[in-house]
């Protein structure tokens, strides 16, 4: 049993519009060992190490009906276990995640499964998995255990139990902390989009772009610096607070033992010694007078702090009193770890029993954190006579720990609904005295349902970040919403916390229409940024070079601070690797699906291919723009739950769009008039004329079809997001294909005595479109063209693409692009040279020079006045630079080079074949700066 792949989607995807883990699972010789022959020693043994299995519905959808599919008929498979284990370690945890589903991927691949189960924290998810693996291999038969992989492996020695523990404690680390948590859970019940800014830190950025606010744990981006300082300086708070008249203990600070002595003699009676800058109870000892006791709480708070506060002791219950935004929200009254003897058990039993309490566990885990036996317990104890083997009296409580954080096992009860006005308003001015807008007052008082006016009580500190969890969760009484306020705060009522988000996917096209509907964005007053496959762009400039079409710059993005609208190109290798970067779209649209990339990662047919592409639109909320012309794509509208379709067609008597727009539906037609073609929009019976095609430069006149799809889709999308009819007319006439707006995308030359057209296609639809475009265009001489095939496409693919060329231009220079993608150095465009014979392409019009640079600049020199040269580019700095600096010689026609090329031999490795070219690059005067990104 090994894990054979594991993919990590970060948001919707073909298995889950939510976070999944995919693992690919090979059963090997256990595919013949399904449960039920495992047998019921497995199996108990299974649900006494995770009890929590017996709760599992699975497809019985009942608690235990998992456990009941264990034991039935024929029993499940490991892949099937392997899925409910990984989902109850992420409970146990802390995380509530629930989906989980197995499938056998194939007849021809027996015992191989996809497993995908649901995650938190991808960390903590993907170790759920091995975890798995490993619990499931402990259990097996000693004679099953060779046939698992290393990756599951168990040493003799391995324990479930120290094993179940550590994988808590590292899910915690990683995992959004208790406050942290409730705040994200308060964001999502009023809508509000977050990010988590680091995978291992507890800051998270709330709503997108310009309307973004972050928090840490419950500081927020509103917190005072000043007032965050002043709450960690206990000595100056104390000042602050004894200058307003608001009741503290008198303090002295100290840096010696025997200064702490002095001090405390000083003070007089018992007293307190703290950390001057500690937090979360540590190094803190109460009610102390001896001078030994003093000299000892002294060495406990200089652990964590040089120097060391004295305070006067004050007697009572410590409460924590929240206050948010100047309001008190909740009280809570806090009990340090205890057990309470009953005569016969041992401190250490009753520590055990009280941990036994299903609401304690392992620190944030649960509700209440368990009790541990260590040093501060044994000093808890020795000063209470007793020790861990000590049998306390029936009902004698025996306090573990000197404060009552829960951290340290101490336990919260609510007192909100009893605590008195003034006990109240002293809270509030406390926490305005220091500045905080979030902030948690310690306030020691034997009452809190009287006023500390009449029986006395005193603030000993006043906490920036205050943790919400005793809040949220206490262990008795009423839980109040402590994150709500915080969120409402951030966000009144009514304020926007999301900007609008359009994603485009399809085969061909998404770039253009996407730098189209950012230029529409951009001239409508809006700063977008947005994703193509040359990089991230924020308000039209490029922040990120890259092939940056997946889920990471998605999110990048969306946590730039100047954007008000988002634009996402969606490309299929993001989809299938991590799926996209957000959970929901505003608008999504799907231009086409045409054959590429079939054969890899799966994906063997434009169906399948299709139904990745899909999940642009099942994501979108409130439109889906929907190309009508394509069969594939028009099926997608049975898929998706936005608001409005918006079908695209370039066909103006398509049937089910005319019944589509009679019926109120919205669309964007070309239809046919005596000027040209109309770009046409069509809502709620509305007949809107948006322009005429040829007034589109991107179009060259109406001529090139593609785009006028292009900015039909733009148009669609941009009417969809609400933008003003003025400002997409506006854009569409501004918008043209030169290299410096649209890199690749059919970018024009024609300084030359020639015209050159230079494109990025790389598949035969887009190779096709370009070609058909190449014969509408008036050409007073020849038309010649450079192109290729990516070497990562089938062998019908390249052929595919050499017929859509065939027989359309006069002249054909065939090469490879720099990554030869598993290829052979000339394989490529010798497949592709053969298949232009066969299709009737003559041999003497057909030029194979590998190498890109030397073929362009062969057919440069073998243009001449009134032809027209396309090259389809790999490197498009690099080539477009070639054709701007090429310096024409005359008017005369120049013959054709023909160039031998070396080709790689057997057994020459790739750098060598690129060391050979180099030297005839140089030869040939044909040496150009790399581009840094394609």
């Amino acid at each position: 049993m090994r894990i054979l792949n594991r993919a990590v989607y970060v948001g919707p995807s073909l298995y889950a519009h939510f976070p999944v883990i995919r693992l690919e699972l090979d059963l090997g010789a256990l595919e013949d060992w399904p449960t039920v022959r495992l047998g019921t020693e497995f199996i108990d043994g299974l649900v006494a190490a995770l009890p929590g299995l017996s709760e599992h519905g699975c497809s019985y959808r009942a608690p235990g009906g998992f456990v009941r599919r264990m034991r039935e008929d024929e029993g499940t498979w490991l892949g099937h276990v392997l899925e409910h284990v990984a989902i109850e370690l992420q409970n146990i945890a802390g995380e509530d995640v629930s989906f989980g589903r197995t499938r056998s991927i194939s007849d021809d691949r027996p015992g191989v499964y996809s497993v995908v189960y649901e995650y938190a924290q991808k960390e903590e998810g993907v170790a759920a998995g091995e975890l798995a693996l490993r619990l499931l291999n402990s259990l097996l038969p000693a004679e099953l255990r060779s046939h698992t992989h290393i990756e599951g492996g168990v040493p003799d020695d391995w324990d479930w139990n120290s094993a179940r523990d550590d994988f808590i404690r590292y899910a915690q680390k990683r995992a959004l902390g208790p406050s942290t948590a409730s705040l994200v859970r308060a964001a999502e019940e009023r809508g509000i989009p977050w990010l988590r800014v680091n995978p291992t830190s507890s800051l998270i950025q709330f709503g997108h772009g310009t309307y973004q606010q972050r928090i840490q744990a419950t500081v927020t981006g509103r917190t005072s610096h000043i007032a965050v300082e002043l709450a960690g300086d206990k000595e100056e708070t104390n000042k602050i607070l004894a200058s307003r008249g608001i009741p503290v203990p008198r303090q002295v600070l100290v840096i010696t033992a025997d200064d702490a002595v002095a001090a405390a003699r000083k003070l007089g009676g018992p007293v307190v010694l703290k950390p001057y800058n500690g937090n979360h109870g540590r190094g803190i000892t109460i009610d102390i007078s001896a001078d030994d006791g003093i000299r000892e709480a002294f060495a406990a708070a200089q652990a964590h702090s040089t120097s060391v506060i004295v305070e006067t002791y004050q007697p009572g219950d410590d409460h924590r009193l929240l206050v948010i935004n100047g309001e008190l929200v909740a009280a809570t009254r806090r009990t340090p770890g205890h057990v309470v003897g009953d005569g016969a058990s041992t401190i250490a039993t009753l520590v055990e029993r009280v941990n036994q309490d299903p609401r304690r566990g392992v620190g944030h885990e649960k509700v209440l954190t368990r009790i541990e036996l260590d040093p501060q317990a044994a000093l808890m104890m020795e000063r209470a006579g007793h020790d861990a083997s000590s049998v306390p009296g029936a009902d004698e409580v025996v306090f573990l720990r000197s404060t009552a954080n829960l951290s340290t096992g101490g336990t919260a009860t609510d007192v909100t609904d009893v605590i008195h006005p003034d006990n109240r308003d002293m809270a509030v001015r406390a926490v305005g005295a220091i500045g905080l807008d979030v902030g948690g007052v310690d306030f020691i008082t034997t009452n809190i349902a009287e006023s500390y006016r009449s029986i006395g009580g005193a603030i000993c500190e006043v906490n920036a970040a205050p943790g919400f969890r005793m809040h949220v969760a206490p262990s008795e009484g009423t839980p109040r919403d402590a994150a709500g306020p915080v969120i409402d705060m951030l966000f009144p009522p009514g304020t926007p916390s999301r900007v609008p988000i359009a994603a485009i996917t399809g085969t061909n096209g998404k770039t253009t229409t996407t730098r189209m509907l950012a230029h529409i964005a951009k001239m409508a007053g809006f700063k977008p940024g947005f994703t193509t496959t040359d990089g991230v762009y924020i308000d039209g400039q490029r922040t990120v070079e890259g092939d940056m079409t997946g889920p990471v710059s998605a999110r990048m993005v969306l946590a730039d601070p100047q954007i008000d609208m988002a634009i996402l190109e969606t490309a299929r290798g993001g989809l299938l690797r991590a799926g996209m970067g957000v959970p929901s779209v505003d608008v999504g649209a799907v231009l086409n699906v045409a054959s590429d990339h079939l054969g890899l990662k799966g994906v063997d047919t434009l169906e399948q291919l299709a139904q990745i592409k899909r999940i642009v639109v099942e994501v979108a909320t409130e439109c889906a723009v929907l190309n009508a012309d394509d069969p594939n794509v028009l099926k997608m509208s049975a898929y998706t739950d936005a608001r409005t379709i918006c079908y695209v067609t370039m066909n103006p008597s398509h049937a089910l769009v005319r019944e589509h727009i009679r019926a109120g539906g919205r669309a964007c037609a070309l239809e046919a008039g005596i000027n040209g073609h109309m770009i046409t929009l069509y809502d709620k019976g509305s007949h809107i004329p948006l322009m005429w095609t040829h007034l589109v430069p991107a179009t060259m006149e109406g001529r090139a079809l593609h785009n006028v799809q292009n900015a039909m889709f733009a148009a669609a999308m941009a009417f969809s997001l609400g933008i003003k009819l003025d400002a997409i007319r506006q854009a569409l006439r501004t918008f043209d294909t030169t290299f410096y707006q649209a890199p690749g995308r059919m970018n024009v030359y024609a300084e030359h005595p020639f015209k050159v057209l230079m494109d990025y296609g790389h598949n035969a639809h887009a190779i096709g479109m370009m070609a058909d475009l190449a014969q509408r265009l008036d050409v007073a001489g020849r038309r010649i063209v450079v192109f290729t095939g990516p070497g990562d496409r089938r062998d019908e693919d390249l052929r595919a693409i050499a017929d859509t060329v065939a027989g359309k231009f006069d002249h054909y220079f065939v090469r490879r692009d720099d990554a030869l993608r598993g290829r052979t150095g000339d394989e490529v465009p010798r497949i592709l040279a053969a298949a232009l014979v066969a299709a009737g392409v003559a041999q003497d019009a057909i030029e194979v020079i590998p190498d890109e640079p030397l073929a362009v600049d062969a057919a440069l020199r073998a243009a001449g006045p009134g032809d027209l040269l396309l090259v389809f580019a790999d490197a498009l700095a690099r080539t477009w630079k070639q054709i701007t600096k090429f310096q024409s010689e005359g008017d005369d026609r120049r013959p054709v080079p023909r160039v031998e090329l070396p080709v790689l031999a057997e057994g020459m490795d790739e750098s060598a074949f690129a060391a050979m070219e180099g030297v005839r690059r140089e030869e040939r005067g044909l040496v150009f700066e790399r581009e840094d990104a394609d």
